[in-house]
């Protein structure tokens, strides 16, 4: 489904024949629910924004920024930025319940947000975030599935835990990547630290061991391996690029479709072997990256958006 015409349909743009499209394609599959409540839940924090800059509060109130930015796709998806602001009035006391808040950030899209520690976050395409409204004194626990890179707030009484499926990455302070996609074997666990020191433990705890500042952690046949990181600019995603380091079209065209979420159906099998290096920036779209592929290999491709909305390669 095109996120325009869904985000049409959630704005309540939609003309009749638009709606009927997108309510047969929410029925066909659970995903699809899934996917248009999440982008239902990003466009009501949209609305709430502009509902909260008409209200005035005492400067001395407590405040969280979430700021959660869309990529923007080149006619596949709208780019926005939305920037929602929680405000408590000095003469209120914050509710000491701690409530646990739950984002999913569809393909194609990214989200920033910054936790009331003062840590910050950016998510990737297809991440599950889960966090706390606020933290005790004494732990700082979130849940990823999915790709997130943390720049921490210090503190040393409480440790930042980040809980994945099969590992934990617990620090005190510092700048790193945490890449777990539960349902994903290509993405799954790796733990890149740029600054700073970290610790990665199994869920059972059985096993430890620590990271030095540019090196990687990464799960292979079961065990937890460690080595220097050599290619830096994998982590340029939080600023919306997708960079290739010598990799051949069949982990191009693998990557294209995880992050865009269209697949990619491969008829000339001839080319997988090509290499390329490079970046490009998500909002240039898969069309744009397709073309420039083919200036050094000849293929040709055709997007098929009905039903399905794949891309051929040819």
């Amino acid at each position: 489904m095109e996120q325009k015409l869904l985000h049409k349909y959630i704005a309540g743009d939609a003309n009749p024949q638009e709606k009927e499209t997108v309510i047969r394609w929410i029925e066909a599959d659970k995903k699809n629910m899934e996917e248009f409540l999440s982008a239902r839940k990003l466009y009501d924090l949209t609305v709430w924004q502009n509902d909260l800059v008409t209200e005035t509060y005492a400067p001395a109130g407590r405040l969280r920024k979430i700021c959660i930015e869309f990529a923007k796709i080149a006619a596949i998806f709208i780019g926005s930025i939305i920037l929602v602001t929680i405000f408590y009035p000095a003469n209120e006391t914050v509710p000491e319940e701690t409530g646990i808040q739950k984002l999913y950030v569809p393909a194609g899209q990214r989200a920033e947000l910054t936790l009331s520690d003062g840590t910050k976050v950016w998510l990737n395409a297809k991440t599950t975030f889960s966090f706390p409204d606020h933290f005790d004194d004494h732990q700082r626990n979130v849940i990823l599935d999915g790709e997130a890179y943390f720049d921490v707030a210090h503190n040393e009484k409480s440790p930042f835990v980040i809980q994945t499926e099969k590992y934990n990455v617990k620090v005190l302070g510092t700048e790193f990547n945490v890449r777990a996609y539960k349902e994903d074997e290509i993405y799954a666990f790796e733990t890149a630290l740029i600054n700073g020191a970290v610790e990665i433990e199994t869920a059972d705890h059985a096993v430890k061991k620590q990271l030095q500042p540019k090196e990687k952690a990464y799960a292979e046949n079961g065990q937890l391996e460690i080595k220097p990181i050599t290619e830096f600019d994998q982590y340029l995603w939080k600023e919306g690029l997708i960079c290739f380091d010598d990799n051949n079209l069949a982990e191009i065209f693998k990557k294209l479709d995880f992050y865009y979420n269209i697949p990619v159906k491969i008829e000339n099998t001839k080319i997988l072997d090509k290499r390329y290096t490079g970046k490009f920036r998500s909002s240039d779209g898969i069309e744009h990256i397709l073309k420039t592929l083919q200036l050094k290999t000849k293929f040709r491709y055709e997007r098929k958006e009905y039903p399905d909305n794949i891309i051929v390669i040819k």
